[in-house]
């Protein structure tokens, strides 16, 4: 879709189980996630948002197309994995970039995950029920 010539800056975004590598070119704004539309992959509107908030924080909405590959987990996940990988290739992009998106919180990894079973548990941290009989 794009030849080597274009100058790209490549970001890896995580959140969950979601991995995400974004490649940012010069453009007008298109969004190709796993070869599909940003409208076709994302149907909701508050996951375009989410992928979009780093343009907004640092002005550079319609100035950049935006190739991103992404496996794992769900939805919000992987959009939250979108933004993450987007954020740090906008400040590869340009080094001003970083002030505005780290005050918004953008270029930190959420830790949250699903903790793992345990052994002898029914779940992460349930127990079988108490039988007194």
């Amino acid at each position: 879709m794009y030849e080597s010539a274009k100058p790209c800056f490549y970001g890896t975004g995580r959140r969950k189980k979601s991995v995400a590598r974004v490649r940012i070119y010069p453009g007008t704004g298109a969004v190709s996630i796993n070869g599909k539309s940003i409208d076709e992959y994302f149907g909701l509107e508050t996951m375009k948002l989410i992928v979009n908030q780093p343009f907004e924080v640092t002005g550079t909405a319609g100035k950049f197309d935006i190739v991103a590959k992404v496996v794992g987990g769900g939805l919000s996940g992987q959009a939250g994995a979108v933004r993450h990988g987007l954020a740090r290739a906008l400040v590869l992009a340009d080094e001003a970039n970083k002030p505005a998106l780290k005050a918004a919180g953008l270029l930190t990894r959420d830790p949250r995950m699903k903790e793992r079973k345990k052994y002898g548990l029914k779940a992460a941290r349930r127990a079988s029920q108490f039988s007194k009989r």
